[in-house]
This record gives C-alpha cells, sequence and structure tokens, in this order.
C-alpha cells in the first residue's frame, strides 16, 4: 500500500470513530433544496471561529426552515447583530439546534415573540421559553431563512450543539454535503522560534516557495535551518458546486515519518474560541489580511483542538542531519492536499535578524504597566500582554497612536483621556473613537466622568476624542405625510448617522408604542402593518433616533388607513 494510500486510509476510519459518538440520521437537513455551504464548521473568522454550518439559500430570502428534529423552542433571540433573528431548538436526546439570520419565524413563534416584544417594547429581545409552551415536531416549519444581523448576505446558519452549549460539527451526525475537491494550500512559512534558530540565513519569519509534483503534491524549496523552528501554511478547502475559500477539517504535520502535529475542528468551546489568534499568525493576518495556520503550539495557548502534539509542534534542527516534512490539509470527507518540505540541517551566521525598537514605554507582561502622555493615560493590567516589549506611544493634534493592532491582547486595557478643558455642553457631544486601517473613525463604548473620558478596549491603534453635534437622519421612505396606505403592508423609514453611531430609536402610532425592526444593512426601520388593529382612519406617527452621544431627531407624520 503506498503511503499516501495508507494516511487516507487512517483518516477515513479516525472520522469513523468520530462520527460513532454521535447519533446517525437523527438530524434532517434544515433546508428542503439541495445542500451548498458558503461556511464550514471550525472555519477561521475574525477573532473567533465558526460554530456551524452556513447554508446557501439560492440567494435568496424567505426559503423555509425545518426543525431537524422534535423538541421544544428553548431560547429566541433577537439582535441587530450578530445571529440576527435567531431560534434555539432543544431536543430529547440532548442536542440543541440552532437556526440563526432568519427573516422571521413560523406563525405560533412569530406571535409568541410579538407578545413578548411589546411587552417589553423593544425590539431586541432574549427568551426562554418553557419545554411546554413552543413545542415542535420533526421537520415542522419553524421559520423563514433571511440575512438579519449585521451586514451578511442571504444564507442559513445552523448548528449543532450538546448539552453544555459546546458545538460540534454537524457534519459528524450524518448531514450529507457533497465534496470531491482538494483543499489547496497557497503559502508554506517557516518560523525560527528563538534567537539562535534560522531558516537560510533568516531569524525572521519566511516565505518559502513551493511547486506542484504529480498527483498534485507541493514540493517547496529545500530549506538549510538550524535549532528550533516551526511550521505554518494558509490552506483553505472549496467544496463541489460552490467557489467560497472554506475552512479545513484537519491540519497534520509528520517529520522524518512520525505525526509531530495534529488539530482538527470536530467540536471547541465558545470559551476558548476567542484564542484563535493564537493558532494563526496574528502578526501577518493583520498585516496581509492571510490567516497562516501554525504547526506548531505557542505559548498559553489553551485551545482543545490538539492531539498528540510533540514538542508542541516545534523541530529542532541538528547541524548535517536531513529532515523530510510533510504538512497535509484535509477536508471533512477526506479529501487531501500534501506539502513536502526537505530540509538540510546547517548552522551559518545569521544575515536577517529584526532588532527592536527601543523607546520609554517598556511593558512587563507579567506586571501592572501605566503611562501618560499630553492628557492620554494607558493603563494595562498585568497579563494583558503575551510577552514583554517596548510599546510605542504618542500624542499628536490629541492623537494618541499606541503601538500596533499587529500586537495580539490577551485582555482589555483602559484608555483614559482628560477632558477638563471641555465645556459641559461640548462633553455632552465628545466619544472616543478608533480608526480603522484606511483611517475611518469608529465609535468605542465611552464612559463619561466629570474631568475624563474612558473606555476598555482589547485593540491598540490610533484613538482619538471627537465631537458629534449632528443629529442622526431620519425620513419616510416608502410613504408621504398625509397618504392613504390601506393597501400598504408596512411602514419604511430610512435612517443613517454619520459619526458617532445610532444608539437607540423609538416609534408610536397615536400615541401607543410601535415594533420598529432596524436593519444596519439597509439603514431602515420597518414596522408591519399588521400588527395593531386600527379603529380610525386618521393616525398620527411619531419616531425618534438618538445617536451615541445624545443628538436627536424626531419625525411627526400623518397617515390613513381604513378600518
Amino acid at each position: 500500500m503506498k503511503i499516501h494510500s495508507f494516511y487516507f486510509f487512517l483518516f477515513i476510519v479516525i472520522a469513523g470513530f468520530s462520527q460513532q459518538k454521535y447519533p446517525q440520521n437523527y438530524f434532517q437537513n434544515p433546508l428542503d433544496i439541495p445542500l451548498y455551504l458558503s461556511g464550514t464548521f471550525g472555519e477561521l473568522r475574525t477573532n473567533h471561529f465558526h460554530s456551524g454550518l452556513d447554508l446557501k439559500t439560492q440567494q435568496r430570502e424567505g426559503l423555509n426552515v425545518f426543525t431537524s428534529a422534535e423538541g421544544f423552542v428553548s431560547r429566541i433571540k433577537v439582535s441587530h447583530w450578530g445571529y440576527g433573528k435567531a431560534l434555539y431548538i432543544t431536543h430529547p436526546n440532548g442536542y440543541t439546534t440552532v437556526y440563526a439570520h432568519l427573516k422571521k419565524f413560523s406563525p405560533k413563534i412569530e406571535t409568541y415573540l410579538k407578545q413578548k416584544q411589546y411587552q417589553k417594547e423593544s425590539f431586541e429581545i432574549q427568551l426562554y421559553p418553557k419545554s411546554d409552551e413552543l413545542q415542535i415536531a420533526k421537520g415542522e416549519i419553524v421559520a423563514f431563512s433571511g440575512s438579519t444581523g449585521g451586514f451578511v448576505g442571504p444564507h442559513l446558519h445552523f448548528e449543532i450543539r450538546d448539552g453544555k452549549s459546546n458545538p460540534i460539527n454537524p457534519l459528524l451526525f450524518g448531514i450529507k454535503i457533497k465534496d470531491d475537491k482538494r483543499p489547496s494550500i497557497n503559502t508554506l512559512v517557516a518560523y525560527p522560534l528563538d534567537s539562535l534558530s534560522q531558516v537560510n540565513t533568516s531569524n525572521i519569519p519566511l516565505k518559502i516557495g513551493f511547486r506542484t509534483q504529480k498527483e498534485g503534491v507541493l514540493l517547496s524549496d529545500k530549506i538549510t535551518a538550524f535549532g528550533k523552528i516551526g511550521f505554518g501554511v494558509y490552506t483553505y478547502d472549496r467544496l463541489t458546486g460552490a467557489a467560497n475559500k472554506n475552512g479545513i477539517y484537519s491540519l497534520e504535520m509528520n517529520v522524518n515519518g512520525s505525526r509531530t502535529y495534529y488539530h482538527d475542528v470536530e467540536t471547541f468551546s465558545f470559551a476558548e474560541t476567542k484564542h484563535l489568534n493564537l493558532l494563526i499568525d496574528y502578526d501577518r493576518y493583520i498585516a496581509l489580511g492571510e490567516k497562516i495556520q501554525r504547526c506548531f503550539v505557542v505559548e498559553e495557548n489553551p485551545l482543545s483542538l490538539y492531539q498528540n502534539v510533540k514538542n508542541k509542534g516545534e523541530l529542532d534542527i541538528k547541524d548535517n542531519n536531513s529532515y523530510n516534512v510533510e504538512i497535509i490539509a484535509k477536508d471533512f470527507q477526506g479529501n487531501q492536499k500534501k506539502m513536502l518540505v526537505p530540509i538540510q540541517g546547517k548552522k551559518d551566521s545569521i544575515l536577517i535578524r529584526s532588532e527592536e525598537k527601543i523607546t520609554d514605554y517598556k511593558i512587563t507582561a507579567k506586571e501592572f504597566n501605566k503611562f501618560t502622555k499630553q492628557g492620554v493615560t494607558i493603563a494595562f493590567p498585568k497579563n494583558t500582554f503575551y510577552k514583554d516589549l517596548y510599546l510605542d506611544f504618542n500624542v499628536e493634534d490629541g492623537k494618541a497612536s499606541i503601538h500596533s493592532n499587529q500586537v495580539l491582547l490577551k485582555n482589555s486595557y483602559t484608555l483614559t483621556f482628560d477632558v477638563d478643558q471641555y465645556t459641559a455642553s461640548e462633553k455632552k457631544q465628545l466619544f472616543i473613537a478608533n480608526y480603522s486601517s484606511k483611517g475611518y473613525p469608529n465609535y468605542v463604548d465611552t464612559k463619561k466622568k466629570d474631568k475624563t473620558f474612558y473606555t476598555k478596549t482589547k485593540s491598540l491603534g490610533k484613538f482619538k476624542l471627537l465631537k458629534d453635534s449632528i443629529p442622526p437622519k431620519l425620513r419616510l421612505h416608502n410613504i408621504k405625510n398625509k397618504q392613504w396606505v390601506t393597501n400598504f403592508k408596512r411602514l419604511v423609514l430610512k435612517v443613517s448617522d454619520d459619526l458617532s453611531g445610532l444608539k437607540s430609536y423609538r416609534g408610536e402610532v397615536d400615541g401607543e408604542w410601535i415594533l420598529l425592526e432596524y436593519s444596519p444593512k439597509h439603514g431602515t426601520l420597518t414596522y408591519d402593518f399588521a400588527d395593531i388593529k386600527f379603529n380610525t382612519a386618521e393616525h398620527k406617527l411619531k419616531v425618534i433616533v438618538e445617536d451615541n452621544v445624545g443628538n436627536t431627531k424626531t419625525l411627526e407624520s400623518t397617515f390613513y388607513r381604513k378600518k
């Protein structure tokens, strides 16, 4: 048997064992269309692992969403962001399925939800129905697919969670997705792991070239190295019938025929998902947008994805010794892409070495650190940073530049601006903004005291106090003032704010609160006329919107509707 055939066979056997841990054919597909994925389980997202499958909905909204098994609705969450409108159904076997980014719920769930929203006078809500309130049969239509929750496109996000609310790869339960394509490996990076190590006479991470051999196997350029080194790859998977670059299922590294590193995405906990940035080369991701998955485990990485890792995946290269490294990326179906990396141990003089910039602001990671400059104070609790470093800290024209956002933080720190020089009226319109990589200011949660404003953040970069004196914009969109709207199903308003952003909104008809649904993506507030039974023809509409510093805009209008 050829070696690569043996590894493929071994992967199938291991995958079979994993599937035996989970009930097969218990959960049916939540859609009645052919399933194609725009996102896989465990996929590397910004600051988190993807906790489910993103099922394509033919670029449409409103498709029937079926419950995968009998159970009861245990949670309903409605939010402007995140999952948007989401439904949680708990099943007799202890698992819970999650359906997210929904357009709306089935009539019985929608009725239950709206009653609670009107009681609370809030669109955003989280409910935990009792087990006998909303019982669901297997295959029952429970919702309709959508694109709610921030700036997502139409799709259904589907999860299966265990009794501890840990997400598990739904494909392990027998849900079938066709995939006969191999993953791709597009980048190989070699990492010297201490000050004495080198790769091709370099002590800094080095991109290594490669070429394609027979049967699609990749062969890297030969490497000379010495000391402790590691490898990382940029890899992704494309599934049959879909062009999306999705996540792989497992990544493995063998050295001279012996497994040294392995991780897969069978399951994880939400508590550990924030540590994704320790799996990838975070510096390179921020600089180039490329998520290199390390085939070694860095210090303080608590992820549970790893299995049988030797020496943390590090290679200790000796002078004059030869090494054959094999890196294998696999998808759930066992399709694999293999890369071979030949190494010759050679102790050369290190010609390329990074020089640490010395500044006046020395961070000792295990201690509390605090610095003040020109009315700006930064305070880092102990263990905010993963390692000691010299911090760049500068303030110019009121803008604080705090090192680089390429540095990963373990915990939040406090950024404080002195505002004693501003009048009371000016303070009302001030907020702390964080600048994006493209130079756009974004509101950050600003806590206000009499003489200081502060925020807690896990981001380094550029910050400044900005003034927002302009109220949000608000106008009628699909009707006009004093218009008959008897044949209209809904009322739509356009809303926007150019700086600090929208904080809250309230709508009333004839003095009574109405349910307005805010869509950040479309900049709309929508009211369903069916929510209220009208007893008169003339009605007074009043909508008030407020931005994050308290500027308000009020719209008042009259509409007519037959009883």
